[in-house]
């Protein structure tokens, strides 16, 4: 590496930004026996692009989601995984705190919020969110996660003190809190600039932000599934904010209902070109559509064909993203298992009682253990490691 570069990347650095390491990729040099030939005709071109390690743009993505060449789809993929991460395969144990379902939007998609004196409506005070934190010293869980819905009266205090509090109760726990929806939210109750409620957030104990709330980007979409809600451009600022600040984010897309797939590219490249210009998103996240107990009950969920695409698009196009993870609570064990070959890295964690999915209908086991994660990830043919929410390995 150059001297102006390495100077460039200290500079951003202390600035709290964190410059993107994968682009621009090198040209594969692995013996991987995939080669464009053996692919579809409609997959050729792609594919030559990402053997040149050039990359991808929308008429690409679109190419991708049109194939019928599932499997060359996945291996191309796992092509792109491998020469990242070999045979590793990540994992965290980790804990879900959903402090509150009191939501003063309404997403059609969603079954987890209720308005308040609605049956089902609960919230955590304090005591109660760190009691159940207390069960981290029996799980031995390296992080915690922290969201839930627009409570339409807590003040920021409450939120400030719950991560203040945690903070000293596990000054050795991460903890990833609130997503940039919520933020926005703290930000209209208190009067500050969403910057500020971040830096107090901060103060407090946050390490880092989930992903959530991004849905689908595209206007056409969220005018007919979250017309309320915080605005993609909202979303993507508050992230660029984040990591300006040093606080490292995930990024979602949630697919599977009204949207198209060129919809789904053009949500892709914007958080490729966020991640241009901050570096600061630490994984991917695809996350399936649940449609029990929600106002889009009628519309059925992706099939696990479907599931496996987005997470093979999602390595594919998002090129300056280093992790892509599977989310087993959503996607179910055996699809999340498989999403290890389709080019994800990372099982995600043990979760530990998690409710917004479970309330869409989820079938999956609210949390797991360690131990049946090394195993899937083993059987797999896949090397489980253990690391922490910033993606550090742990011994």
């Amino acid at each position: 590496m150059e001297q102006g570069t390495r100077s460039e990347e200290r500079e951003a650095r202390s600035e709290g930004r964190f410059p993107s390491r994968s682009l621009p990729l090198a040209p594969c040099s692995s013996s991987f026996a995939l080669r464009p030939s053996l692919l579809a005709p409609d997959l050729r071109p792609v594919a030559e692009k990402v053997f040149a390690g050039e990359r991808l743009g929308f008429d690409d993505g679109l190419a991708l989601y049109a194939t019928r060449d599932l499997a060359g789809l996945g291996a191309l993929a796992q092509h792109e995984r491998t020469r990242r991460h070999g045979r590793k395969a990540f994992y965290v144990l980790n804990q879900h705190i959903n402090y509150s379902n009191l939501c003063t939007e309404v997403c059609f998609f969603c079954a987890f919020g209720k308005r308040r004196g609605q049956e089902g409506g609960y919230e955590m005070s304090l005591e109660e969110v760190f009691a159940k934190a207390e069960e981290l010293d029996v799980r031995h869980a390296t992080e915690l996660h922290i969201v839930g819905g627009l409570h339409p009266d807590l003040p920021l205090d409450y939120y400030v003190e719950m991560l203040r509090g945690l903070r000293q109760r596990h000054p050795k726990v991460a903890l990833k809190a609130f997503t940039a929806v919520e933020i926005d939210w703290f930000a209209q109750l208190s009067g500050l600039t969403t910057r500020e409620v971040l830096v107090r957030l901060k103060e407090a104990g946050l390490d880092s932000l989930p992903g959530g709330g991004s849905e689908v980007f595209h206007e056409e979409v969220r005018a007919k599934v979250c017309p309320q809600k915080t605005s993609a451009e909202r979303w993507l600022e508050i992230h660029r904010e984040a990591h300006s600040l040093g606080i490292r984010s995930n990024a979602t897309m949630l697919y599977g209902h009204v949207e198209e797939a060129r919809h789904r590219v053009d949500h892709l490249l914007r958080l490729r070109g966020l991640q241009d210009e901050t570096g600061g998103f630490l994984a991917f996240i695809p996350l399936a559509f649940h449609p029990e107990n929600a106002y889009m009950e009628m519309i059925p969920a992706p099939g696990g064909i479907d599931n496996l695409r987005n997470v093979a698009i999602a390595r594919l196009m998002l090129d300056n993203f280093e992790h892509i993870k599977v989310y087993w609570i959503m996607l179910g064990l055996a699809i999340a298992q498989v999403g290890l070959s389709w080019g994800a890295d990372d099982l995600d964690g043990t979760v530990i009682e998690e409710k917004i999915y479970h309330m869409a209908g989820a079938t999956t086991p609210e949390g797991v253990s360690a131990e049946l994660l090394r195993h899937l990830i083993r059987q797999a043919g896949f090397v489980p490691v253990e690391r922490d929410a910033l993606y550090r390995e742990r011994g």
